[in-house]
């Protein structure tokens, strides 16, 4: 692949291209944006090599769409019609289900890679991209079977060449797993801050006690809302199934503590202490 055509080169976007031009120096990287000064931004940073525009894209070996979901799910087809009969167009999007339904029926469909590389910090933007950023993370592929084994066969090189390691499942088992593992932990942390936040309006000394672990727990709250809700939007089934299921956990707690039953909460706390295992296990594969 010579040349590669960046759609969005925020955190996702240009952290992909960083560690992509290290391991393929030859690669010439351009850069599509809405915002001129986003391109210019990722110029100075060295993130792109060149500014470009959709028309360009027939000249793709490769175009990484990183944008928010819902402006993938428009653009997409229309990506897919501009680029030749070998390029090859992947996403990075943290819903499956509405984009692959978007191209289900396109005429090159077969020059399409769903994918969801599952990495990121709460910053956004060219400045928040970063080298290494995809070292030992998973990348979801879905529906890898819809797409050309040359095409497929390269682009899964690429990003196991810059550590990803790489999972296959359905669009739809994606969306449901994600609500839990990644969703609901940004409404958690969006709704703790708006908790402490309301609180602080009457108390503004509340700050000067918040630790580590506060910081830590509402630090996806700095995330860019702009991507999170139509995120929200297209799971909008899933992220209210595992909402439920979250509020009813929260109530039991609340109802044990009413009833002073403090053994009960001890004995959920200490079964919830598995996560330890599991998270480790996680971290060493």
């Amino acid at each position: 692949m010579k040349n590669i055509y960046a759609i969005g080169v925020g955190l996702i976007g240009g952290s992909l291209c960083i560690d992509i031009k290290k391991n393929n120096p030859e690669v010439v990287i351009h850069g599509i944006s809405r915002k001129e000064t986003t391109l210019n931004t990722a110029l100075e940073l060295g993130l792109i090599d060149k500014k470009a525009t959709l028309d360009d894209l027939a000249n793709a070996d490769l175009v990484i769409i990183s944008i928010p979901v819902d402006a993938t799910v428009k653009l997409l087809p229309t990506v897919l019609d501009k680029i030749s009969d070998t390029g090859l167009v992947v996403d990075a999007g943290s819903t499956k289900v509405d984009i692959c339904k978007a191209v289900e029926n396109h005429p090159k469909r077969r020059n399409f890679l769903a994918m969801h590389p599952i990495a990121g910090t709460e910053h956004s933007g060219p400045t928040a991209a970063i080298e290494g950023l995809f070292a030992a993370k998973t990348n979801i592929v879905c529906e890898v079977e819809k797409t050309t084994f040359k095409l497929q066969e390269k682009a899964l090189k690429l990003f196991t060449d810059i550590g990803m390691r790489i999972r296959y499942m359905n669009p739809e088992a994606h969306d449901k797993h994600i609500a839990y593992m990644s969703h609901l932990s940004h409404i958690s942390s969006f709704m703790l801050g708006k908790t402490v936040i309301e609180k602080e309006k009457n108390e503004r000394d509340i700050f000067d006690m918040a630790g580590s672990g506060f910081a830590s727990t509402v630090r996806l709250a700095k995330s860019s809302p702009e991507m999170w809700t139509p995120i929200f939007e297209q799971n909008k089934t899933n992220v209210i199934e595992t909402l439920e299921e979250y509020i009813e956990n929260l109530t039991q707690f609340k109802e044990l503590m009413q009833a002073n039953d403090f053994d009960a909460i001890n004995t959920e706390m200490k079964n919830t202490n598995h996560i330890k295992d599991i998270l480790k296990g996680i971290s060493q594969e």
